[in-house]
């Protein structure tokens, strides 16, 4: 009789827990659908990070300001935070860029420096623009030809035969028209390739010997095939300026160069070496009360190249995962294992600030329950993937079921799936066996008119997608959090 009594009772508490933990989770989601979707404060977090503080280059002083402005975030949330160093860089700060054709006829071009470019004297450098020569033979003519480029800008990209992206040409052209002009562009790249590798370079060694041969700067301009929108990274020399130029203008230039009218420009390009400066990642910790000892990462990189403000690469994800621990912290401020935010630094330059957290952490590493990791613009997450994991199905896909309809429906999930090729943080940890997942998001045509480019701003946002991240990770992590099982 006793030992039915003693069944009865722990059955009965099974489903009393079970039952309870039911109502925690259905007020949770709850607070956290109104909060996420009626108190955002992810427009504000977006206007101080990206209009105020700006491009976060890994080295610049803005970097170290975008960290210590999270800091004060998180401990103004009651949320433990510090900045913890992880290593090195280059300190460069940018200042004014400004071009000028100023002969055979006066323009303003648009255009910027490259990051950690030559700073050009306070008056700038006025000079003539010349182009690589247009049928180089081998090594040695190329040589005899690089002395004429003391004194000179040298254009060192292939001149783009139309401004327009290929959806605007699909949508107007005649399809013979569409193809030729792709044929045409096809075989332009496939000669301007050769010609450059006949001179015994590449496009990524040809600035050094301009640079050694007495060329006063190098153009280019790295077109992303949309209107408009060109990719902005480092420069590869280090004596002399490098800009890059809009394609229209470049266009402009270039075609006056061939034409044999000698166009001369003025480079104004304000920069400032820092010396040696440490990088961080900023850390920001939930402590666990009954698993203490065991994590979920809400993973971000932090830094961004600098052409834009880095708007959805990567302040869209290190927003979102600010804002899903402001709230996490306002209900559910005593979550089972400790939940850990990583705004990683240096991720555009080799994951160098995960990459440095999983080698100095490796007793956190083994005691991973989840890392939720977002980086690819500003779309609502719509893919998650298994990275490889024989059974990620059984927690993930638990998860997800619990997840609202409204947000999961725009979900498709790939089990197990394959390890990413090391494009984000996540991969730092997958590397290490440690269960990480990117929350993958809609195109938004992110690669073309965003990603790395000089468009990449506060405008380019979509914040109700962003809410709805906010949501799903939010729920996600308590989940996680929650669940009796270590993954």
């Amino acid at each position: 009789m006793m030992k039915k009594l003693k069944v009865f009772v722990l059955v009965s508490l099974f489903f009393i827990t079970a039952i309870l933990f039911g109502q925690q989770k259905e007020a949770f989601i709850d607070n956290v659908m109104k909060e996420a979707y009626g108190n955002s404060q992810l427009e504000q977090l977006g206007y101080e990070l990206l209009d105020e503080i700006g491009p976060r280059l890994v080295g610049s002083s803005k970097m170290k300001t975008a960290h210590d402005w999270a800091v004060t975030k998180f401990n103004d949330w009651g949320i433990t935070a510090s900045n913890q160093q992880y290593g090195v860089w280059r300190g460069w700060d940018r200042g004014i860029s400004h071009i000028d054709l100023v002969e055979p006829r006066i323009k303003s071009l648009e255009g910027m420096q490259l990051a950690w470019s030559a700073a050009t004297p306070k008056n700038g450098i006025t000079a003539e623009a010349i182009t690589l020569p247009g049928n180089i033979q081998d090594s040695l003519s190329f040589a005899k030809w690089l002395p004429s480029v003391k004194g000179k800008f040298v254009l060192v990209s292939m001149p783009q035969k139309t401004g327009r992206p290929d959806y605007n040409w699909e949508e107007f052209a005649t399809p013979e028209s569409f193809e030729k002009m792709k044929a045409d562009r096809t075989s332009q790249t496939t000669a301007w390739n050769e010609n450059l590798n006949n001179s015994g370079y590449s496009s990524r060694t040809i600035d050094e010997a301009l640079e050694k041969a007495g060329a006063v700067g190098i153009v280019q301009s790295n077109w992303s095939k949309g209107f408009g929108v060109n990719k902005i990274f480092g420069a590869r020399v280090k004596k002399v300026p490098t800009v890059d130029v809009s394609l229209e203008d470049y266009g402009l230039v270039y075609r006056l160069a061939e034409n044999g009218k000698k166009p001369k420009i003025r480079v104004v390009a304000a920069s400032k070496e820092l010396g040696v400066m440490p990088t961080f990642n900023t850390i920001a910790r939930i402590e666990g009360t009954e698993k203490p000892e065991e994590y979920i990462i809400l993973s971000a990189h932090f830094d961004s190249w600098d052409g834009g403000s880095g708007a959805t690469d990567n302040g869209t994800g290190t927003i979102t995962m600010m804002e899903v621990a402001r709230i996490l912290k306002k209900y559910y401020p005593n979550p089972k294992r400790t939940i850990i935010v990583g705004l990683w630094g240096s991720e555009e330059q080799g994951l160098n600030g995960s990459r440095s957290f999983v080698h100095d952490n490796p007793d956190i590493v083994e005691n991973i329950q989840a890392v939720f990791n977002q980086d690819n613009g500003t779309g609502r997450v719509s893919s998650i993937n298994g990275q490889g994991f024989l059974h990620s199905y059984d927690f993930l896909g638990r998860w997800l079921r619990q997840v609202p309809e409204d947000i999961r429906k725009h979900i498709e999930t790939t089990y197990p799936g394959s390890p990413s090729g090391g494009g984000s943080d996540h991969s730092s940890f997958v590397s290490q066996s440690a269960p990480a997942f990117m929350m993958s998001s809609l195109n938004w045509s992110y690669f073309n008119y965003t990603w790395h480019t000089n468009k990449d701003t506060y405008d380019k946002i979509v914040f109700d997608e962003l809410k709805n991240n906010v949501a799903l990770i939010e729920i996600m992590t308590y989940l996680a959090s929650e669940d009796a099982e270590k993954t």
